[in-house]
């Protein structure tokens, strides 16, 4: 799990973060997923893929506040080659705060959609593996 320690300029004026910060945290999420299954994003873009977000969804379950320590724990729910979904969980001491979805695409450095299988076996191959070791575990 990736966990993020809630800043003062994240909050508004009632004093428990601001909704948008939830989707920024589970870009950093994100990022710490790829590097901790062994493909971080600076070698993905390097090999010339990019995976601009398609959909993007927010369930607010309790409010956080400055200082409160969030963990986020990322999972593939989805997974076909061009496609990617990904599921959040976003806890505080046990209690879940949020919980997300980010859709992605595999696009190559001229927009054009690309496919995992066919150009980057590797890459899904290991994307493959991962989204079955999610799907036999609790997020």
């Amino acid at each position: 799990a990736y966990r993020h320690r809630v800043q003062y300029y994240e909050t508004d004026k009632m004093g428990i973060v601001h909704h948008s910060n939830y989707i920024r945290w589970m870009e950093e999420a994100r990022i710490a997923f790829f590097d901790a299954i062994g493909w971080s994003f600076k070698h993905i873009e390097e090999m010339g893929i990019i995976s601009p977000v398609s959909a993007v969804e927010c369930r607010y379950k309790a409010p956080t506040r400055f200082d409160d320590f969030v963990d986020i724990k990322v999972k593939i729910l989805e997974f076909r080659g061009v496609k990617l979904k990904l599921g959040y969980i976003m806890t505080r001491e046990g209690e879940v705060v949020c919980e997300g979805i980010t859709e992605h695409g595999f696009l190559n450095q001229e927009g054009k959609i690309i496919s995992l299988k066919r150009n980057y076996p590797d890459l899904y191959a290991d994307m493959v593996a991962q989204m079955e070791k999610d799907q036999t575990e609790e997020i």
